[in-house]
């Protein structure tokens, strides 16, 4: 019996899958309806095949969240340059509007960089791949900032933008409630592994990895606090 027509469109829409093409169609589906109500059966609706058909390139939904994860913060560190470099205030500037940009090109998708885990357990979101949090440290030891105000800098910034972002991201119509779904789908091996990264033993990331993983988060909410309250004082002043 020949193939009918919708069987071999099927087989037409699997034979051109890849997990970017995948991964990509799922940001789209995210940015119009939201991560909470992804799944695999609506994405392989929209990509023309079976359910099935995805689980040779994602390991269920986990895997797929964490690929558009990666999507959505991997071009990041590939977009600076030397120009960006000159002064601190410049780098902390750029970083802190690249990223904010993404959160207003894909306010949907934007909590999952909140929600995912970061490539390292000391790490925090949204600056939370190997590459961007060791060129960061390097940028302002680079600078002149001691082993400890860098890393400093680097809990209060990442606090920051996490915060302002997250709001944002929710006033645009994001879901910041945590996902409801199994974390895994499917039986196969993961393929990829977004977001771990072989990093040099003498990378700053790994040097300074004991203060990277202390809990100061009494005092970098008291100091938060303080901040404010100084701001709205100068500002009653004036």
């Amino acid at each position: 019996m020949p193939d009918r027509p919708q069987e071999k469109q099927r087989d037409s829409a699997a034979g051109r899958l890849s997990r970017e093409l995948i991964v990509t169609t799922a940001l789209e589906q995210i940015d119009t309806i939201g991560a909470q109500s992804l799944s695999m059966r609506s994405l392989a609706q929209e990509l023309g095949v079976e359910a099935m058909s995805l689980y040779r390139y994602v390991h269920g939904r986990e895997d797929l969240l964490e690929g558009v994860t990666s999507v959505l913060m991997g071009d990041l560190t590939a977009s600076f340059d030397e120009e960006i470099t000159g002064h601190w205030q410049g780098f902390l500037q750029t970083v802190a509007h690249r990223v904010r940009q993404i959160a207003i090109d894909h306010p949907r998708a934007f909590p999952l960089v909140a929600t995912r885990h970061p490539a390292a357990p000391w790490l925090r979101p949204p600056l939370r791949s190997v590459e961007l949090v060791e060129l960061f440290l390097d940028t302002l030891i680079g600078h002149g900032f001691s082993d400890r105000q860098a890393v400093d800098t680097y809990r209060s910034f990442s606090s920051f933008l996490l915060g302002q972002l997250l709001l944002e991201s929710a006033v645009r119509g994001a879901e910041i409630s945590p996902l409801e779904e199994p974390l895994d789908e499917g039986g196969a091996d993961v393929p990829e592994r977004d977001g771990e990264t072989e990093v040099d033993s003498d990378a700053q990331i790994v040097r300074l990895r004991p203060l990277l993983s202390e809990d100061r988060s009494d005092e970098e909410f008291e100091a938060s606090l303080e901040s404010l309250l100084d701001r709205l004082s100068a500002e009653l002043a004036q």
